[in-house]
């Protein structure tokens, strides 16, 4: 990884750790907020103090047509993403979901394959050894399922994904980070409006930890690990910026080493090898092909 460009390299460091403490932190906001409002709110105070930030610098105010094409982006990969991954995670075991993330990065190649940048055969062999590592690293858990919720994590991935590429490939948003805000904002709007449309209320009151948890995906993983993520998807191959989905599973198996006192076994000590060793095949793919 010491040959991939700085900013790059800092990325895809922050997606990784950030995005795979946010496991943890989701199950602790989860205690006082609804799933909607939370990843709903979360989003629009991210996105609403990335455009204060922005608009401070002198930013210009997207167009219409930004406007309607980070709503777009929104929709789909924090609307549809998101939305649908809460709406999955109801009735869909811990095990079966890890499998099925572990699949975006093979989804997200295949639809930037449909523009013409197909992965290379190092890069394809990168991504399946990923997913075989990512299915060994859930074997642990179970694999219960109704069908609501193996369709909706399935839309969860295709509509992140095919955000994913449309923000690239096809529509056009405000250039740089008042992009990401105004995706940010339409995006929590809408997932807010589904909270609210559900019937979606506060219960129980907010405890400091599910604040401070809050706090820390509105900051940590919307901020810094979403605007990371969306500079990736413009600067690397996907695969690489999709490798996300193998090593998160193995930031928060070592969180729960490490802050829960759980216990790792050799099955997963060789997945996470696995996986480990496929994300190294992913981040020199294209500097080999070059050479």
């Amino acid at each position: 990884m010491s040959r991939l460009p700085r900013p790059v390299l800092i990325a895809l460091l922050t997606v990784y750790i950030v995005w795979g403490s946010t496991y943890f932190a989701i199950h602790v906001a989860l205690s006082s907020f609804p799933p909607f409002l939370l990843m709903g709110t979360r989003f629009l105070m991210a996105g609403g103090l990335l455009f204060a930030w922005q608009k401070s610098r002198g930013a210009v105010n997207p167009s219409w047509r930004e406007w309607r094409d980070a709503g777009v982006v929104g929709v789909l990969m924090l609307g549809g993403g998101m939305g649908l991954t809460a709406v999955a995670q109801q009735s869909i075991s811990s095990g079966l979901t890890a499998v099925f993330i572990a699949c975006s990065p093979m989804i997200l190649s295949f639809c930037v394959g449909l523009f013409g940048d197909w992965p290379n055969r190092r890069e394809w062999i990168g991504i399946v050894a990923g997913f075989a590592g990512a299915v060994l690293l859930s074997l642990g858990g179970e694999f219960s399922a109704r069908p609501i919720g193996v369709i909706s994590l399935l839309g969860a991935i295709l509509c992140w994904d095919i955000g994913s590429v449309l923000s690239q490939r096809k529509l056009k948003m405000a250039p740089g980070a008042m992009g990401f805000a105004s995706e940010m904002l339409l995006g929590g709007v809408f997932l807010t409006a589904i909270g609210f449309f559900a019937g979606e209320k506060f219960i129980t009151p907010i405890t400091v930890n599910a604040m401070l948890a809050w706090s820390y995906l509105v900051v940590a993983g919307s901020l810094l690990a979403f605007t990371a993520y969306m500079y990736l998807l413009s600067a690397v191959p996907p695969a690489l910026a999709g490798s996300y989905a193998y090593v998160n599973p193995v930031i928060a198996v070592a969180l729960g080493v490490m802050l829960g006192g759980e216990q790792i076994a050799a099955r997963e000590m060789l997945a996470m090898t696995i996986i480990l060793a496929s994300v190294f095949m992913l981040t020199t793919a294209r500097n080999k092909q070059k050479r």
